[in-house]
Formats: structure tokens, sequence, C-alpha cells
């Protein structure tokens, strides 16, 4: 996603409330089933406040979504087969910097593969829960510096090159502990 802040934190926060609502669920369902306080849920639907990466994948994972399909769902974009790299919307992490671009599919595809382009800069640390990947599978591909990859209580590093296919579901954190930036991508496969 790219453009005004502000618009894609109104976007964003518009686009959790028609997920909660469009299941039914009210402010304290959303906030049991993702763990994030009610205030805070109320804070990013209007717009008060911007998400972090954290913050949006439990609350995607409370909705059985990749963090890639909730934001996609943000967008306005029409259906297309070719992405060109300045239509590949981006994401920026307030509290960390991550930049998460998202390569593959187009908006409003229906084709069950995602492809995530990652920067994380140096010093960054991004934690997900394991309900981000509950219903789907991953691959982390190395392609710059070096990622500090937790999973559970496995840690993994990975170099330029080296790939990774996630085990089960578990708790897990993207760390960047290098003086340089590092880039990598994650393939998603939905069922």
């Amino acid at each position: 996603m790219s453009g005004n802040g502000d618009e894609l934190d109104a976007r964003l926060g518009a686009r959790i409330r028609v997920e909660r609502e469009a299941r039914g669920w009210s402010l304290t369902d959303l906030s049991d089933r993702a763990g994030v306080s009610r205030a805070m849920i109320n804070k990013v639907e209007r717009a008060e406040s911007s998400p972090t990466a954290s913050l949006l994948g439990r609350l995607s994972g409370a909705f059985g979504l990749t963090l890639s399909a909730l934001l996609a769902r943000a967008e306005d974009d029409g259906r297309s087969r070719l992405l060109r790299a300045a239509a590949q919307r981006s994401w920026r992490d307030p509290a960390t910097g991550y930049v998460r671009r998202q390569v593959a599919p187009p908006p409003g595809s229906d084709l069950p593969l995602e492809m995530v382009h990652i920067d994380l800069p140096a010093g960054a640390r991004v934690p997900f829960p394991a309900s981000a990947y509950a219903f789907t599978r991953h691959l982390i591909h190395g392609l710059t510096g070096t990622l500090t990859f937790t999973e559970g209580d496995t840690v993994h590093h990975l170099a330029a090159g080296d790939s990774l296919e996630l085990g089960p579901p578990a708790d897990c954190v993207f760390e960047n502990r290098g003086e340089r930036p590092c880039t990598y991508l994650v393939i998603i496969l939905r069922p």
C-alpha cells in the first residue's frame, strides 16, 4: 500500500471494521479472538492510531486471513493479472520501519499463493502470533543480509539464498541483528 499515511490508516481501519461486522463480532469478540485490547481496536478502526505489523498480524489471524489479504482488502484497485512494480502495494510498520511489499498476486486474484517482499531495518524485531500461521503454509527466502527467524523455541539464521519452510504454527519473530538492512521473500500458500 502506498500513499498518504492518514488515508492508509483510514482505509485499514474501515476494512477492519467491515471484517469484524461481516462476522457479526463486537469489539469485545474481536478483542478476545485477537488478544488485542478493545480500546486499541477502536482507535485503529477510527484511524486514530497507526496499526503495527504485530497488531495487524493478530487481527488478520483472528479473521482467518493472511496479513497480505487484509491489506489487499483495504485497497480499491481494479483487477489485472499484470502487477507492475510501481503498483505493488507497500506498507510500513510505524513501530519498526519494516516495509512489506505485495509482489504477487495482483489485487482481486483468486490465486492461492502470495509473495511478499520484506525490507527489515537493522535492529528491527517483528513478532507474529501462531494464529497468523494457523491456516496457511509459509516459505521464507533470504535475499540480502541475515535474517534471524525464531519459530517457537527454534532459532534459524538465514543468509542470502537460504530458504526455510515453516513448521506447525508457532509464535514467530523476524529479527535483523545485523548492522545493515536485510531483505527476504515470504511465500504464502493458502489451502
